[in-house]
């Protein structure tokens, strides 16, 4: 491919400030963030992409607050709907390809196994609808694309379930966490490192042609848990590390912990599907956590780190 620029929308977020590193070796990588384009002005988006007229788009930008759009309907839409499928526009328009992040919450979560990509989606909450919508929206352009669903996505930086944790086991002597609902954390390292060896594969020469490989593809850790058995790793591996109480945890069931927005009770995605086409796997989500765990070790004690 001899246009080697790489478009990332989502600068700042987690997933996309991993994605900033993790392709660098594959192109020449651009990035931009709000304000700097808003997804609530469709030509935002499209000037963005004109700046630039990359091969390959890669959106990292969401609304992601999962209650809040609840009463934020049209914001939501504009960002996690009508956005993608205004970068899809511009795929097709260029021939390149869209890399797009979608969620688990597009099903309704009451299969007792986990979801394959040709489940029928049925979003139990606003959020979930959006992005179904955004996902919909792709497909239909007809553009070359790959979306990842993805899960209960944490990182050392940012607005997460895992430095949410660190911080009030710090502040707090006991935590009540909902035990019913269970998924697969995964790390946004490891999603942009999964979507970097999935884009060297597909740009390289004589790569098997990207229509035959566009779709919709489940990238998530291994394993499974509960957020409350996600919890007692976290706190149990941080006060390993550094010595700190450990507060008490008592499991929960998700009606003694009401919110705007229904969650799914199980969010486990099947990943067969992406490794078997590009023979990408992440790694179990205990070994992801300890690997968070280190980065932000690094630079600060874990249990100091803000939301």
């Amino acid at each position: 491919m001899r246009n080697s620029r790489i478009l990332i929308f989502g600068r700042i977020g987690q997933v996309g400030w991993e994605l900033r590193h993790k392709l660098a070796c594959l192109g020449q990588v651009s990035s931009v963030e709000y304000p700097e384009v808003d997804f609530t002005y469709p030509d935002s988006i499209r000037n963005a992409v004109r700046a630039v007229e990359p091969a390959v788009i890669v959106n990292a930008a969401a609304y992601t607050a999962v209650d809040k759009a609840e009463s934020e309907l049209q914001r939501a839409t504009a960002i996690n709907s009508t956005g993608p499928g205004v970068l899809a526009e511009e795929a097709k328009r260029l021939g390149g390809l869209l890399v797009h992040y979608s969620t688990d919450y597009v099903f309704d979560g009451s299969k007792r196994t986990p979801w394959i990509e040709t489940d029928a989606p049925n979003p139990l909450n606003v959020y979930g609808r959006t992005k179904l919508a955004g996902d919909q929206a792709i497909q239909a352009s007809g553009c070359d694309h790959l979306i990842f669903r993805t899960s209960w996505v944490y990182g050392a930086r940012g607005n997460n379930f895992l430095l949410t944790m660190l911080r009030l086991g710090k502040e707090r002597s006991e935590l009540r966490i909902v035990d019913d609902q269970i998924g697969s954390p995964t790390s946004s390292e490891c999603i942009a490192q999964a979507t970097s060896d999935v884009l060297a594969q597909v740009l390289s020469p004589g790569r098997i042609g990207l229509q035959e490989r566009s779709g919709i593809y489940n990238l998530t850790s291994s394993g499974e848990i509960s957020w409350f058995g996600f919890t007692k790793a976290i706190l149990t591996e941080a006060a390993a590390r550094f010595g700190s109480p450990l507060p008490n945890l008592v499991p929960i069931v998700t009606a003694d912990y009401p919110t705007p927005a229904k969650r799914p009770a199980n969010s486990r995605l099947s990943c067969q599907r992406v490794e078997k086409t590009f023979g990408v796997s992440l790694p179990h989500w205990e070994q992801a956590l300890s690997l968070v765990l280190d980065t932000i070790t690094e630079g600060s004690s874990p249990v100091s780190s803000k939301v």
